[in-house]
């Protein structure tokens, strides 16, 4: 067993749940505490289950709930050493470990193998993941959110996941017809700064192959798109490979059923 939930995604706040028959990880924790156990709780799982998390960037919607959910499960957090120098006054205390990883560096929680690489993103050191069962060369799970644009190092690490969850920010007639300021669209926009529908939709494409069998868009903006356009932009793509691929949006307000990678 190897599954994945997306617990919540959003400019709001974000979390995944990574699990298998002997381990449990988050990646990210960007609601209360409260919420992420909630979360967690309605999809069947326990909270008690979570033996780390480990957190992209510094970014409040990623990072807000991180040290208090650390301290209430008694777990380590794994960060990077820049990105934990960029947050440690949000995070506050950390008594059950603090792990530093290098964003090319992989290492396990477990019997969960995790290889970090580097994300295109405005901030200290931000990373995308690829999640594997250890002992399992078959099933992959990549997450990649908050990225400007998909770089050779990005579509080489995707290029045989078997599940995919990935950024469908903004629609980019909806964000620049929108009411961010300029300098705020100019951001979203930018190499360092969110994936568009079209984005996403073209980095699938080239990534795309017959073990792909699950895509799940995320961090989508309730400002600046709409889940029905992102869902629509991702399956006529699937329709034109022909593929049989399972396509599902997540919510910032509602979890994903636990999902087998």
């Amino acid at each position: 067993m190897f599954q994945v939930s997306v617990l919540a995604s959003g400019s709001k706040g974000n979390s995944f749940l990574i699990k298998t028959e002997r381990s449990a990880v988050l990646l990210d924790a960007g609601l209360s505490g409260k919420k992420i156990c909630e979360a967690i709780r309605n999809v069947n799982y326990s909270e008690d289950k979570i033996q780390g998390i480990i957190i992209s960037h510094e970014h409040s919607d990623h990072i807000k709930g991180a040290g208090i959910i650390c301290r209430k499960l008694k777990i380590p957090l794994y960060i990077t050493e820049r990105t934990y120098y960029a947050s440690r006054y949000c995070l506050g205390e950390l008594p059950y470990g603090v792990h530093h990883f290098a964003s090319n560096e992989e290492f396990s929680i477990s019997d969960i193998h995790v290889k970090p690489f580097p994300s295109s993103h405005d901030a200290a050191d931000s990373c995308n993941f690829i999640f594997q069962r250890m002992g399992d060369d078959e099933s992959r799970l990549a997450i990649i959110t908050d990225l400007g644009y998909s770089s050779n190092l990005t579509l080489s690490r995707l290029k045989s996941v078997t599940t995919l969850i990935i950024e469908s920010n903004h629609d980019e007639k909806m964000l620049l017809d929108g009411p961010y300021p300029w300098e705020l669209k100019q951001r979203v926009k930018s190499k360092h700064g969110h994936l568009s529908n079209n984005q996403a939709k073209e980095l699938v494409r080239t990534i795309m192959h017959h073990k792909l069998k699950n895509i799940i868009l995320a961090h989508l903006s309730e400002q600046n798109n709409d889940p029905v356009l992102a869902y629509q932009n991702m399956a006529d793509l699937i329709k034109e490979s022909g593929m049989s691929i399972y396509l599902s949006v997540s919510s910032q307000n509602t979890s994903t059923p636990l999902i087998d990678v």
